[in-house]
């Protein structure tokens, strides 16, 4: 279920990723409190990159633009509204102990509930110890760390950390997506339904099995969907 934690490669384009890691490495950051719940507060231990500072906004946008049209992370998430992504990083003895994210946050554009989650990984994992994203899923404690470039979608419903950073330096973006469609069961009918009749197309082309398969795919959003 998504319910599903889903990871995906190469989410970024390897310039983007390279002036990423060039702006943060001149960047100001900020106490990671500032912007943590009353009692996240009492586990987050990290700092976050100034967004007033121009050359991070338009990054932070670039970003964003990005994902607005990776077909993966569309299909999976369905966004309707993305509170503006923030830049962390963790130095060595920072880490960020279990919690979950707020229910509803707020955005330029209004409150928003929070039905997804993500984490883009900024650096070589190789370049840090420590420092894995764990979360506390049906299936038990699962941790990840992934390649620069790579992002994790999961649900905001779950319990998870940031473990401690023994050497090195972890940076990430992170961020919050409000899906068109709520019940995360029919969220991953629908990325299934469309996962299949993308295979059907690269193989056969546009049958009329792959017809259906779009039919039944718009069919189920229109029943779902509040966008």
């Amino acid at each position: 279920m998504l319910s599903v934690i889903l990871c995906i490669d190469q989410v970024i384009p390897a310039e983007l990723l390279q002036r990423v890691q060039a702006t943060l490495a001149g960047a100001s950051f900020r106490d990671g409190r500032e912007t943590a719940g009353w009692h996240a507060r009492t586990v987050k231990l990290n700092q976050q990159a100034d967004s007033r500072q121009p050359e991070v906004a338009a990054l932070r946008q670039e970003i964003t633009t990005e994902l607005q049209r990776h077909p993966l992370f569309q299909m999976a998430a369905r966004p309707k509204r993305m509170k503006p992504l923030m830049f962390s990083r963790y130095e060595e003895g920072m880490s960020y102990g279990n919690h979950v994210d707020d229910a509803v946050m707020a955005t330029p554009q209004g409150a928003m509930r929070s039905d997804l989650s993500f984490t883009l990984f900024l650096n070589d994992p190789d370049s840090y110890d420590g420092g894995e994203l764990l979360i506390d899923s049906t299936a038990g404690e699962q941790t990840y760390k992934l390649p620069a470039g790579a992002l994790i979608l999961y649900p905001s419903s779950t319990l998870h950390r940031v473990e401690p950073v023994i050497r090195g330096e972890r940076l990430a973006a992170v961020g919050w997506a409000q899906s068109q469609v709520r019940d995360p069961q029919q969220r991953e009918i629908l990325f299934d339904l469309d996962t299949t009749r993308r295979q059907v197309f690269e193989e056969s082309g546009k049958t009329r099995t792959f017809d259906m398969l779009s039919k039944s795919l718009a069919n189920l959003l229109r029943m779902w969907a509040d966008p």
